[in-house]
């Protein structure tokens, strides 16, 4: 299966954070002075080859773009003339502005060593590069990128104070994006998944972007954490286990869980709801969770209509776990409105959500 390597370009300065207007406003565009990189409309290389380098163009491209002389054309009876092709891959001067680009492009084939041959110090403090696959059978949906990622790493970003030199875990962490995003403020980011092969790509995605947590003196330990499991790895044998000062430090300061677009299968939602309760009951510090998931709509041959049953299970275990309360913890439920700045492009849909839960002492 091809492997890619993706660019994410964080805009951090304040001026290409978008105008929101009034609370709530559309923030599916980040505007930006800055120009796409060369060659973003390169070749692409074949299918089924090895490893592909991409550029993925975070940025979005100004409007006016391709617009001079551009009018209005009117047929012979004064109606507005509208012409409609085909989209060509091949065109390269397109007579329409060219549309923000949401998805990565492949621009050249790489060698099997690619990984090896990047430099993380060569890497600016806004770029995140990830390694990934572009399409999984349902086994290794974490190797791709989703957007709820990108939604909940735009949070992180905007909720900084959450995470300054806190001790942060994240659940079903895939590919590393999101744990990366963290590091860059909190003093260690416990990212966790399942699987060797998906550890493993996790890995060498920390080590890609080695240098955004160094510079916030921050640290990634990237640990097995099996949702179907009680208890934490301790085999110094199996690979990405966790040390006994691991999990001290794990249980003794954690203040933040996260875990993002990781509910698509009922029964891995209810493990991870039993995995967050276990979690925030050995913790000794109140906690928050943050979790993103997005609403997907699915013709079903049992309801023989469209359905959202993942969400709508979800939705539901939000809801058992709102009410669940015992003589220690209880658990506050609330949505996050989707009004917080866009660092990164993507299409920030309204099925898109993200929802807080706050785990706290039963006063």
């Amino acid at each position: 299966m091809p492997l890619f390597l993706s660019q994410f370009k964080l805009l951090w300065s304040q001026d290409s954070w978008m105008d929101s207007g009034t609370e709530g406003g559309d923030h599916r565009r980040v505007r930006t002075r800055e120009t796409p990189p060369a060659g973003s409309g390169g070749p692409g290389s074949p299918p089924g080859s090895g490893y592909s380098h991409e550029g993925f163009s975070l940025q979005a491209r100004a409007d006016d773009t391709g617009q001079e002389g551009v009018g209005a054309q009117l047929d012979e009876d004064g109606d507005l003339d509208v012409v409609r092709r085909p989209r060509a891959t091949s065109d390269t001067d397109p007579a329409e502005p060219p549309r923000d680009k949401v998805h990565p492009t492949i621009l050249a084939q790489e060698e099997e060593d690619v990984l090896e041959d990047e430099a993380p110090e060569s890497c600016p403090h806004s770029i995140i590069k990830i390694e990934h696959t572009m399409a999984t059978p349902l086994e290794d949906v974490g190797k791709q990128v989703w957007q709820g990622a990108l939604l909940l790493a735009d949070y992180i970003l905007f909720r900084r104070d959450l995470f300054q030199g806190r001790t942060v875990l994240e659940l079903g962490a895939g590919t590393g994006l999101t744990s990366i995003v963290a590091a860059t403020m909190a003093q260690t980011v416990y990212c966790t998944d399942v699987g060797a092969d998906l550890l493993a790509m996790c890995q060498r995605n920390i080590t890609l972007n080695s240098h955004l947590a160094a510079a916030g003196g921050g640290v990634v330990k990237v640990r097995e954490l099996d949702w179907l499991k009680d208890n934490l790895c301790t085999d110094p044998e199996v690979p990405f286990s966790w040390s006994e000062e691991d999990i001290s430090d794990l249980y003794d300061h954690t203040t933040v869980l996260f875990a993002a677009e990781v509910f698509y299968d009922d029964d891995l939602t209810d493990a991870l709801f039993r995995t967050l309760c276990r979690l925030t009951r050995r913790l000794k510090n109140a906690c928050t969770a943050l979790l993103s998931v997005e609403k997907r709509f699915n013709f079903t041959l049992r309801h023989l209509d469209v359905t959202c049953e993942a969400y709508d299970h979800f939705r539901s275990s939000l809801h058992a776990l709102e009410k669940l309360s015992d003589s220690k913890l209880r658990f506050v439920v609330e949505p996050v409105e989707a009004s917080f700045p866009q660092l990164l492009i993507y299409e920030r849909i309204r099925q898109l959500e993200l929802w807080k839960i706050i785990a706290e002492p039963t006063s």
